[in-house]
């Protein structure tokens, strides 16, 4: 389906809110650990506001550089618990988001957003809580004139994210699971949390060996 000149494709499963709820106990480094650290998306793309964290099965969008308009029709495509994923071509010359759309991913349900290219308005953004990732931020406002695409795979930061693809931020960054990986990468990130534990529990035992001769 074709709206004016954005192509839409909205025929994609989505990942059971139980499954999400299990990926959000863990850390995205963690996360990065368990997938043999692929699927990471390159650090240039950060949370704008401290503190930003997301889990979410993915709706890709595909715009021009420094164009919104395929954002701006995804709205009505979001389903609760999807983060938009957008491939904005790392474009620093004009803010794909600010917080008038950011308000609205979070009003339609959005767990949040990853935007390769830049956005503004990140005070506010993040006074709202709504989690935004992108590669940096400018003043200035994009155009609205398309095309893009809704619904097929982009590729952010080094890594194709297919529709309905788990995604996960936080302050480390974005990783991508894909729906197929996610029984395996639950059970590889419990082994590894629990062998952290252990060494965590190893440091303590050497601080206090350590406070004991001191």
């Amino acid at each position: 389906m074709t709206q004016d000149n954005v192509r839409v494709s909205s025929a994609w499963e989505r990942v059971e809110g139980q499954v999400l709820d299990q990926f959000r106990a863990h850390s995205v480094a963690n996360l990065g650990d368990a997938l043999d650290r692929l699927n990471i998306v390159d650090g240039g793309i950060a949370p704008i506001w401290n503190g930003a964290k997301a889990v979410g099965t993915a709706l890709p969008i595909l715009t021009v550089a420094g164009d919104n308009k395929a954002v701006i029709a995804a709205l009505e495509h979001i389903r609760p618990g999807d983060i938009l994923v957008i491939n904005a071509f790392g474009h620093d010359g004009r803010a794909i988001i600010g917080d008038n759309l950011a308000q609205r991913f979070a009003v339609y349900g959005a767990a949040g957003a990853v935007v390769d290219g830049y956005v503004r308005d990140a005070a506010i953004i993040g006074e709202l809580g709504v989690p935004v990732f992108a590669r940096g931020l400018t003043p200035a406002g994009p155009f609205k004139n398309g095309p893009g695409t809704i619904g097929e795979p982009v590729a952010i930061g080094g890594v194709v994210v297919n529709p309905g693809d788990i995604v996960a931020a936080d302050g480390d960054g974005v990783i991508v699971i894909p729906p197929h990986r996610a029984d395996e990468a639950l059970r590889a990130v419990e082994e590894i949390v629990a062998r952290e534990a252990a060494l965590d529990a190893e440091v303590e035992t050497l601080r206090n060996q350590v406070k004991a001769v001191r």
